[in-house]
């Protein structure tokens, strides 16, 4: 065995001995015969041993310099800017690439970044990169100084699609993906370390994958209060970053969220509610029963805030919904469907599980679900979105035709529309209508008589549907 042989033995890296011997022929030739190939070789070595890592989760932004393998997923935008001492303009393209670990933005500047949005690399080829690793404004980017695609390396990570919400990964950027809107929050000021004023803003958007939380900052706040629930929407140019163990999709000032015409469907895939189980966080669906009064509190720091209580039935259970914040402004009332997104399942009153819907939970009123078509939006801009239940064992399948999960044995009797007839139950919302609980469904109940929550009475006169016009109270 050779000296250049032994020594490449000695290599602990994923470096081909071809190439090996080519980085020694380009060492011998810029040393101008300082050095012959077995010193070349060395200083080769060690170079290697200092820089190279073996995963691009081993890369620190504090590091100088290294190099790493990785797998280009996706090739951005060139993009062009002004140097402050030159007259001609800088150019750079992004580019994501991943090993089996994690992934990384690599950014190549000039003649580099020319030559990439030429088509000289696609989505598929390993790189072998040398550069100089920072931490960006998204995440961790290395800036490159050298980039040659290698054959010879397979790296197993799946190119996915960023068409859908489900193939989105942390530290992804340059996302463009297309979603239902689900649900807005409204804007919010921050103030940053310099002193600065910050805006913040979430929208929730679905697809036939998932859904995912958005984050609008600054400028593109603005959006949240120009959406409307059941409007299809395309995300571009955004990031994806983790929260609390799950991702979010962030938009800044490169960034923007436009109305499409085409058609987006979402799948919800809830939780049956006799499934849920203390202090997991769950999707769940169904009709509401009954809804209490707004309450406002005083929080420990002096702020109001506000919540309120429905009562959800799906076909295998009910449970009590805490609404806290804004979502206790939501037009809800008895009869209306609800998808309720990341409730945490609590203790309630009496020992009875409780479901909260807190600041990252999302709520969505549906319409009447329609059999195989599924329930769509309210306020769902004609054809622009659906929400289908995807053949998942929610309890939506249940609210087909508008009907309700009733007790096996109701008085059939008592659901025929336009006869009198009774229905006892407890008041459980006063107002205009009434709303009487029984138990198995609600009745809404127009009376100018005034009663009392919590009173148990029965009301009798002439039913349509899920509403009766008393004559009588009892």
């Amino acid at each position: 065995m050779g000296a250049i042989e032994e020594i490449y033995a000695d290599v602990d890296a994923d470096v081909s001995e071809q190439r090996f011997r080519e980085a020694v022929e380009q060492k011998v030739e810029q040393m101008e015969g300082l050095a012959d190939e077995e010193t070349a070789a060395m200083i080769i070595a060690h170079e290697i041993a200092d820089n190279e890592v073996e995963t691009i989760s081993d890369i620190k932004p504090a590091m100088d310099e290294v190099k790493f393998l990785a797998k280009v997923l996706s090739v951005g935008e060139l993009r062009t800017f002004e140097r402050d001492d030159e007259d001609e303009d800088g150019r750079v393209i992004n580019v994501e690439a991943a090993d089996e670990t994690d992934t990384v933005r690599l950014a190549f500047w000039d003649k580099e970044a020319a030559a990439i949005s030429e088509g000289e690399l696609e989505a598929g080829d390993v790189l072998r990169v040398k550069g100089r690793p920072k931490d960006g404004y998204n995440g961790l980017e290395v800036s490159v100084d050298e980039a040659e695609p290698d054959d010879e390396v397979e790296i197993d990570v799946d190119l996915g699609d960023d068409s859908n919400i489900d193939s989105l990964t942390l530290g992804q950027s340059d996302v463009s993906v297309r979603g239902l809107v689900l649900g807005t929050e409204s804007v919010r000021t921050f103030s940053r370390d310099d002193g600065s004023e910050g805006r913040v803003a979430n929208l929730t958007i679905g697809d036939e994958t998932g859904r995912i939380r958005v984050t609008l900052w600054d400028d593109r706040a603005d959006r949240a209060d120009e959406l409307e629930s059941g409007t299809a929407v395309e995300v571009v140019d955004g990031y994806v970053r983790e929260r609390e163990g799950s991702l979010e999709l962030h938009v800044g000032d490169r960034g923007a969220v436009d109305e499409v015409d085409e058609a987006v469907d979402f799948q919800p895939d809830a939780t049956p509610i006799d499934a849920a189980e203390l202090d997991e966080t769950i999707d769940i669906a169904g009709v509401v029963r009954s809804t209490d009064p707004k309450r406002t509190f005083e929080r420990d720091d002096g702020s109001e805030g506000q919540v309120r209580n429905v009562r959800l039935q799906d076909d295998s259970e009910d449970i009590r919904v805490a609404l806290w914040g804004e979502k206790a402004d939501i037009d809800i009332g008895p009869g209306d469907e609800l998808f309720v997104a990341e409730v945490e399942i609590q203790d309630g009153w009496q020992d009875d599980l409780e479901a909260s819907a807190g600041w990252g939970s999302t709520v969505v009123v549906l319409d009447g679900a329609t059999g195989d078509a599924g329930p769509s939006p309210t306020e769902s801009g004609g054809d622009a979105g659906a929400v289908s239940d995807g053949g998942n064992s929610t309890g939506l399948d249940a609210f087909a035709d508008g009907e309700r999960p009733e007790a096996e044995d109701a008085d059939e009797d008592s659901q025929t529309d336009g006869e009198a007839t009774e229905f006892t139950g407890t008041v459980v919302q006063t107002g205009d209508p009434v709303v009487l609980d029984d138990g198995t469904e609600t009745m809404k109940v127009e009376t100018g008589d005034h009663l009392q929550l919590g009173e148990e009475v029965t009301a009798r006169g002439s039913r349509d549907g899920d509403r009766l016009d008393a004559d009588e109270i009892l």
